[in-house]
């Protein structure tokens, strides 16, 4: 089933914008066109393995020629929920590491290589959810100034206290943000189970969706494991610490799915 048709189609008149890449510690973000947010469902979040997922055959085999059915109202709400929580998302994680690194490594010059790296693939990933936004015409959050400051100062805050406080805040983010994403990959393995067993076709741009959403989930946890071998569970009021900044991702991805 192919995303891009059955996107088009609904959206309303959009503008066209270029995100530059963010260049390492000097991001710089264009502004975004606001239009009027559409209702859409609540996006799943999952910490199930990954060996339970639905495994629909089409994933890696070749689509014969079936017929194919467009997506749903809710299917495409979904859709344009997602992607736009997932680029907000992802432009948090650039700005926490941009502040957090310049006080992280100045104490630790040896945690360069691994923050120009966490940072490196994050970029990557806003990158992908940009493009991603501009193909398909789904208008970004309406929070961006707001998500940019609370993103800025947490990565400020936990850099300036100290390496494991900086760690603390990874491993909380990465916990709820590879969640998010293991939830949407398993909604979509869903759907294309369920075009399956219906004798219908699952277009190659699902597919690739499906794909690039499992590489940016598992990357994400990489970096979760990343913090946790730094010591984020030594981090003065972890707990604490944990749950506010989890929380905060969870109250951040309700409110730009629908803002």
């Amino acid at each position: 089933m192919s995303i891009r048709p059955v996107i088009a189609g609904f959206r309303r008149p959009y503008t066209s914008m270029s995100f530059p890449i963010l260049d390492f510690l000097a991001p710089c973000l264009a502004q975004a066109q606001r239009t009027v947010p559409s209702r859409c469902r609540p996006i799943t979040t999952s910490s199930a393995s990954p060996e339970t997922e639905p495994k629909p055959n089409t994933l890696k085999e070749p689509t014969a020629s079936k017929r194919r059915k467009p997506l749903s109202a809710e299917q495409r709400a979904f859709l344009d929920s997602a992607l736009r929580v997932n680029q907000a998302g992802e432009l948090a994680a650039t700005l926490i590491y941009t502040a957090q690194t310049p006080p992280i490594v100045h104490k630790h010059p040896h945690l360069r290589p691994l923050m120009k790296h966490m940072y490196d693939q994050e970029a990557g990933h806003f990158t992908t959810f940009n493009e991603l936004l501009a193909k398909h015409r789904i208008r970004p959050t309406a929070m961006y100034p707001v998500w940019k400051f609370a993103a800025t100062a947490l990565g400020w805050m936990t850099g300036m206290v100290g390496r494991e406080a900086a760690m603390a805040c990874t491993e909380a983010v990465e916990t709820e943000i590879g969640g998010h994403y293991n939830g949407q990959v398993r909604v979509l393995l869903q759907w294309m189970k369920e075009m399956e067993d219906r004798g219908e076709e699952v277009g190659e741009e699902v597919k690739e969706l499906v794909q690039t959403l499992k590489r940016i989930r598992d990357e994400e946890l990489e970096h979760l494991d990343e913090a946790v071998g730094q010591d984020a569970k030594l981090a003065g009021g972890y707990a604490v610490l944990n749950a506010v900044i989890r929380g905060g991702c969870r109250g951040a991805i309700w409110v730009s799915e629908k803002v």
